[in-house]
């Protein structure tokens, strides 16, 4: 009698036990399952992934330098529109460099010579030598969608074959963008030696204006950019050198 007592104990135990073995985890060891580590099965067809190295996992400190592997026809790869991105791109390039070129590509200026402005004459009776002052008048145009700076002026008078004056006038002004600026400088000339006889046509009192023909050399250099631009031009003129004069006199002749 007390052998089966002791048995039947035993035998309610290795039953619970077995009840125990057979009845599903609780919850705590459902979440253990996540745990488990990652298992590929790679057959004939595929291959192991490379970045996770058959884990399944990326490493924390590597996750802003692996990338992920993307299917081929994934529409990701695919973006719409990329031809017209593309043209539109294109034209809007080929649009700027075009304003580009219109706006900077350098246009000659315009130099075009109004006359003499006046005419300051004075006489050295005993030396019978003609001092003549004579101021001109430019018309220089800027055709450029930029400022230019009139660097310097330059100018010679001939009477025929001799030069009776010179002149250099540096740094004058700056020309804004499409604008027309009016200059004047003047050229101090004098009529001595070899044509001292041009003294008696001048102080001639029985005649009443004095006209004699000069050359006018001129050239006018501008800068911009760097680049240094010359126009030049030659011009025949009446002078009066009987008297002084303030109105303007045409020219003869243009030889540019």
């Amino acid at each position: 009698m007390g052998r089966s007592l002791i048995s039947v104990p035993k035998h309610k135990e290795d039953e619970r036990t077995l009840k125990e073995e057979s009845e599903p985890d609780s919850e705590d060891d459902k979440h253990d399952v996540s745990q488990f580590p990652y298992v590929e099965f790679t057959g004939r067809d595929s291959v192991t992934c490379q970045t996770c190295h058959g884990t399944g996992r990326i490493p924390r400190e590597q996750d802003n330098q692996l990338v992920a592997l993307i299917p081929y026809s994934d529409q990701r790869l695919k973006p719409r529109r990329t031809t017209l991105y593309v043209f539109l791109s294109v034209l809007l390039c080929l649009l700027l460099s075009g304003l580009a070129i219109f706006f900077l590509f350098p246009r000659a200026m315009n130099v075009s010579y109004v006359g003499v402005k006046s005419a300051y004459v004075t006489y050295d009776m005993d030396k019978r030598i003609i001092y003549l002052n004579i101021t001109n008048t430019l018309n220089i145009t800027n055709n450029n969608y930029y400022p230019i700076q009139v660097a310097n002026i330059t100018a010679q008078v001939q009477f025929y074959k001799t030069v009776i004056g010179n002149c250099l006038v540096k740094n004058i002004t700056t020309i804004i963008p499409l604008d027309l600026r009016q200059i004047d400088y003047t050229v101090p000339t004098t009529i001595a030696n070899e044509i001292d006889y041009i003294f008696d046509y001048c102080t001639l009192p029985s005649i009443k204006v004095h006209n004699i023909v000069v050359m006018m050399q001129m050239t006018v250099t501008a800068v911009y950019f760097g680049h240094a631009e010359q126009v030049s031009q030659e011009k025949y003129l009446y002078v009066d050198c009987g008297a002084n004069t303030t109105s303007s006199h045409g020219h003869v002749n243009l030889i540019q």
